[in-house]
């Protein structure tokens, strides 16, 4: 149970809900659900509902459980299905045994809805999907009674059994509540309870053609599971009469509760599914494990990891409306997380050669590097030192600015865990004028380590030996979206950052060449970095770049 330092304490939900479990509602111990549709990845929206569930039942002793709303056969597929519950055990949310399919409890279903009919509360109606928006009305006009609304219950139950039986093409008829046309609430105008549809379903084959509508499964499901609360996002406020109506009429004893919170958006991404599959089946993305998108699969395979999602949904906490939040703030917490747990290795990802004139030709030395500078449990890395060396292009300016402390003409810097180095020439292409290469000396007394304080220089650089660098592509990461709105219609090309992704070749340091899919590592001053599971292959190493080290877009 709860303590004061609890930090669910002041959910506004954990609130409502101890006011009243004090009334003692339930005999039964809590049980949440998450109710995924399996015909979509998860995205960190979906993160945010899937913790404020699990936690609320961890919170009062009780069970989780992930059930699948799976009463769609058109979308629905099994791949679904499994990367559902793969991603939310990568997350953290594992609902262990309590995974559950709402297509399993079809025949209870529609047992209820032959309930319904003989207590004349269910009628089949033969308008059309647009006849049905035409008597459903507005927020300011009362809605019209469908002319079947009056159908006796023995007609209604020999129409609503062709119906199971596929005696009718898809869209004819449909089941509907009886409530009330006039209602304020449009929800309770007589919504839709089961409609025709043949296709196979991918657990239940063909052996039903008739599918329920969310509206009507959700409560039927969550009372066969004994959940006590049903938590959802604010737009569902508007369906709990309806949620609560169908469990009243259907007498379930201690029924479940439902209780909403708020939506979470995030600046510079998508996370509506519709959005999302229009970016994947458009092609304007690689996939729905992109990195630039906000899926769970996106954001692992980018390299965020499940610490620092978790923080960012608790560090958001209280929801009560729909909220939008700047996704800068996953970011900063994802540099918190690896701080402390990543090695830091030189990469070089615009190389200029450097050749040190006074170093032994053919000859090289292992140099002694601290993996991480704040975690000194990650030990040291030997890392070869040689003649020919690649810098940083941006290390080396040919007529330096003010408070350019790096590389310069007859300018010394001192090499990460090496040496000062000090340019003697620089060589050009005599063509374009390009700078091409440098010669350099190096100063054998002022080895890292060593001691040496004989002169100061203001500047560190990173480096990579020529002979012994891995060559690996990186991928550099902004966000997909120029602003933070949608395009008109399905033009996406006018909304996309073009620069979201740049591929380049890089130089890195021979530490990483065993690297395994997922491992990350904080790139000396470029960020940090994890390797690509998808797209390395046969040791070629690929990149993502997860963050900078400091936030660039924002200042942009």
């Amino acid at each position: 149970m709860h303590t004061e330092q609890d930090p669910q304490s002041d959910h506004f939900l954990f609130k409502e809900i101890s006011a009243e479990l004090k009334t003692l509602p339930f005999e039964r111990e809590m049980c949440t659900r998450f109710p995924p549709e399996p015909n979509g990845y998860l995205h960190i929206g979906s993160a945010y509902a899937i913790h404020t569930n699990y936690m609320m039942a961890r919170r009062f002793n009780g069970t989780f459980h992930l059930r699948f709303d799976d009463t769609n056969p058109l979308k629905e597929d099994i791949r679904y299905v499994e990367a559902i519950i793969e991603d939310m055990k990568w997350l953290g949310y594992d609902p262990g045994p309590h995974i559950y399919y709402g297509s399993d409890y079809s025949q209870t279903i529609y047992d209820a809805a032959v309930q319904l009919i003989r207590k004349g509360k269910a009628y089949v109606c033969d308008l059309t999907p647009e006849e049905m928006k035409l008597h459903r009305g507005t927020l300011t006009e009362p809605g019209t009674d469908s002319p079947f609304r009056n159908r006796t219950v023995e007609e209604n139950l020999a129409l609503f059994q062709q119906m199971k039986e596929g005696e009718f093409p898809a869209s004819s008829k449909i089941l509907r509540a009886k409530i009330d046309m006039k209602s304020p609430n449009i929800t309770l105008r007589d919504p839709a309870l089961y409609r025709i549809l043949h296709a196979e379903h991918y657990r239940t084959g063909t052996k039903w053609c008739i599918f329920p509508m969310y509206d009507f499964a959700h409560p039927i499901q969550d009372a066969i599971e004994g959940i006590t609360y049903s938590l959802c996002s604010i737009e569902f406020k508007e369906h709990r009469p309806l949620y609560e109506w169908v469990l009243n009429e259907l007498d379930i004893p201690e029924p479940p509760r439902q209780r909403e919170f708020g939506r979470l958006s995030l600046t510079g991404v998508v996370t509506s599914k519709r959005f999302l599959r229009q970016l994947v089946e458009g092609g304007y993305v690689d996939g729905w494990d992109d990195p630039r998108l906000p899926t769970l699969r996106g954001l692992r395979r980018r390299g965020y990891t499940p610490e620092s999602i978790q923080s960012f949904i608790e560090e958001i906490g209280n929801i009560r409306a729909s909220s939008t939040v700047d996704i800068s703030l996953l970011d900063q917490l994802l540099r918190q997380d690896l701080k402390a747990k990543t090695v830091s290795v030189m990469a070089v990802l615009q190389p200029l050669k450097v050749v040190i004139t006074n170093y032994p030709e053919g000859e090289s030395e292992l140099l002694s590097l601290e993996n991480n500078s704040e975690n000194n449990e990650l030990g040291k890395r030997e890392v070869p030192f040689s003649r020919t060396i690649y810098i940083e292009r941006e290390d080396f300016m040919e007529h330096p600015v003010k408070g350019f402390h790096r590389l310069t003409p007859q300018g010394e810097v001192r090499l990460k865990g090496a040496y000062f180095i000090r340019c003697e020439e620089v060589i050009k292409d005599e063509v374009t004028g390009e700078v091409t290469e440098l010669r350099c000396t190096y100063d054998p007394l002022t080895k890292s380590g060593s001691g040496f304080e004989g002169r100061k220089v203001k500047g560190t650089i990173h480096w990579v030996s020529a002979n012994h660098a891995v060559e690996a592509d990186i991928h550099l990461y902004e966000r997909l979206l120029l602003e933070d709105k949608l395009p008109e219609g399905d033009n996406w090309a006018e909304v996309l950052n073009a620069d979201s992704r740049v591929v380049s070749r890089a130089l890195i340091e021979p530490y990483i060449e065993s690297a395994a899919p997922e491992q990350k590592f904080q790139f000396f001053r470029h960020g940090y970095f994890s390797v690509d599971p998808r797209l390395t292959r046969d040791r070629q190493l690929v990149f993502n770049r997860i963050v900078p080290l400091k936030d660039s877009w924002n200042k942009r």
